[in-house]
């Protein structure tokens, strides 16, 4: 009886924590379509790695992710990768800007591209951009900071997935103990 059990934990163990982002409608409820303003749509979202972009759009269009450059002359002719077929699920997994556009003929120009900058999941806190030492006329002034924006699904997952191994662990060495 306790070697299943022993199994069943050692796999629990082995088996790495998986972290899922979140998921960006591009354009929301308008999808990809020509009738979507993509620049108000995208400041309203933060992307993060880890996250997945879903296009979701007809026949009429397709999604192309190309340079800088292309994006900003509309030009198709030399895309980072091209999708096709009604729905398209883009994972962000680098940090950088992306941008993507459609290759129809006309679509581009007239606003149907998306710029999307991916910033890493854990940030490292930057020392103060310069430190200044205060005069003796002059008191110290005091700066509050806001308070850090609420975690992200993915982080809260994270840690979830964190303690359910931390558990797991702990039964495992329980049970080891017990055994012998």
């Amino acid at each position: 009886m306790a070697m299943p059990i022993i199994t069943l934990l050692i796999l629990v163990l082995a088996t790495p924590a998986v972290v899922y982002g979140a998921q960006h409608v591009v354009g929301g409820s308008a999808g990809w379509s020509q009738t979507a303003d993509y620049s108000t749509w995208a400041a309203g979202e933060t992307f993060l790695v880890g996250d997945t972009l879903v296009f979701n759009y007809d026949s009429t269009h397709k999604v192309d992710e190309v340079s800088q450059s292309d994006y900003t002359s509309c030009n198709s002719g030399n895309a980072i990768a091209s999708h096709q077929g009604g729905s398209t699920t883009i994972n962000l997994s680098s940090p950088g800007s992306k941008y993507f556009i459609c290759p129809s003929s006309g679509h581009c120009s007239m606003g149907m591209k998306l710029a999307v900058n991916v910033v890493a999941t854990s940030t490292t806190p930057s020392p103060p951009s310069g430190s200044t030492t205060p005069s003796d006329s002059t008191p110290p002034s005091t700066t509050v900071s806001p308070p850090p924006p609420p975690p992200s699904g993915a982080t809260i997952i994270s840690y979830t997935m964190n303690n359910v191994m931390f558990v797991s662990l702990l039964v495992s060495a329980t049970i080891f103990a017990f055994m012998g």
